[in-house]
């Protein structure tokens, strides 16, 4: 199986990664965004509206207004941007089976594949934007990508 980011999913990553990197700098421009972090003009405008409804991103009308993260950067996790972007992350269906997977039913497989799952979520959910923006600084600089445990704090 090959899992991936849908581009809604992406496009919602990147635009989130970009205000991260500039939290508390002012509000930015839907068209700065999209140049920024190559996300296509015509299409950011949903994306946004997207994280606006799931709280992620406010935004402000006029000449001075603009779009900012709703909360500080360590608030918000890649597994809340890219389920607002994408739908929830958990498959609900039996890998074996294609329908609906309940524990009274469950195949041979389910065990392992729900761990699988919880663990991706969970790395998901452990992973915040002000991290990510920190690691995006350090590689846009030319540095090598922090391992996990070179990430761990004491």
């Amino acid at each position: 199986m090959k899992m991936s980011m849908g581009k809604r999913g992406d496009y919602a990553v990147r635009a989130v990664l970009m205000l991260a990197r500039n939290h508390g700098d002012g509000r930015r421009k839907s068209r700065e965004i999209a140049a920024e972090m190559a996300i296509p003009e015509r299409f950011l405008p949903q994306i946004l509206a997207d994280l606006i409804r799931g709280g992620v991103v406010i935004s402000v009308a006029g000449p001075d207004g603009g779009y900012e993260l709703a909360r500080p950067p360590e608030e918000l996790t890649l597994l809340e941007v890219m389920e607002t972007a994408e739908g929830p992350i958990r498959n609900e269906k039996c890998v074996l089976r294609g329908g609906p997977c309940h524990w009274e039913v469950a195949c041979a497989v389910h065990p392992a594949w729900s761990a699988a799952q919880d663990a991706f979520i969970e790395s998901l959910a452990g992973s915040n934007f002000s991290d990510l923006a920190a690691t995006d600084r350090i590689l846009e600089a030319g540095g090598p990508l922090p391992t996990p445990e070179s990430s761990k704090k004491p």
